[in-house]
């Protein structure tokens, strides 16, 4: 039997894809993210199926769950929020059951990153603004960040930054982004991305801090910052130019 890592997306619950709703819809066992899954995706699984929010377990108890699902010959669907590439804690729960001789397969899902510039109906890559987007956090009580990594450094690429798990901790962000962005770079802060409560912030980096502690915002939200958010100016693509040679039929 077979392990799913399957993402659900960053809330919606009409965005998790068809592949990763099909695979839920076949496995006997479902673990899932109780406080960060929305509820109504439960409904895709199979009448009968074993489900097991994993909020209050940790990573011992979940991965005896995974475990002990395989042995009795069931598939499994381990239902993340997001992305199971990014900031999901995946990579552990991987090595237990390569550890157990555990079958498992990745089933992609939709970022928050990516729900975030949906609801800011902005492209992240813009020529000639910027072409590079770097997703990290900041380093706080959970697993320190490693060297060369800091806000700082990463800030000196000018590279538009998104960054996770950092609400609570804007304050800091601002001060660090700062001396490399300029005060007046814009910025947004999308908090509960695709979902009912979505909010979201735009405004210059200097001020979003006010904005986000206003708002209460403290957690499921993403930051983002650079120049590409506010760009109106820039050249058209060459994908679509039409100067560019196309081949005939």
């Amino acid at each position: 039997m077979t392990v799913y890592f399957i993402g659900a997306g960053p809330g919606a619950a009409d965005l998790i894809t068809v592949r990763g709703a099909r695979t839920l819809a076949r496995c006997q066992v479902c673990l899932y993210a109780g406080s960060l899954v929305p509820v109504e995706l439960l409904a895709e699984c199979p009448p009968g199926a074993h489900l097991v929010d994993t909020a209050q377990l940790d990573l011992d108890q979940i991965t005896a769950e995974l475990v002990r699902a395989h042995e009795e010959g069931h598939d499994v669907a381990r239902l993340h929020s997001g992305d199971p590439s990014v900031f999901s804690a995946v990579a552990e729960q991987m090595r237990r059951l390569d550890a157990a001789g555990v079958p498992y397969e990745v089933v992609p899902g939709v970022p928050a990153f990516a729900a975030a510039a949906a609801a800011l109906k902005r492209e992240l890559t813009v020529p000639t603004v910027g072409q590079t987007v770097i997703l990290t956090r900041v380093a706080a009580r959970a697993t320190p960040m490693p060297d060369g990594e800091d806000l700082a450094t990463l800030g000196r690429s000018g590279a538009l930054l998104v960054l996770h798990l950092a609400a609570r901790y804007v304050d800091r962000v601002v001060e660090e982004l700062v001396p490399h962005y300029g005060a007046d770079c814009p910025a947004a802060v999308v908090a509960y991305a695709s979902r009912p409560e979505e909010v979201v912030l735009r405004g210059p980096l200097g001020h979003i801090a006010e904005q986000t502690k206003a708002a209460g915002i403290l957690r499921t939200a993403v930051i983002m910052v650079g120049r590409s958010l506010g760009a109106e100016q820039f050249r058209d693509s060459h994908l679509y130019s039409p100067r560019r040679e196309r081949s005939t039929p």
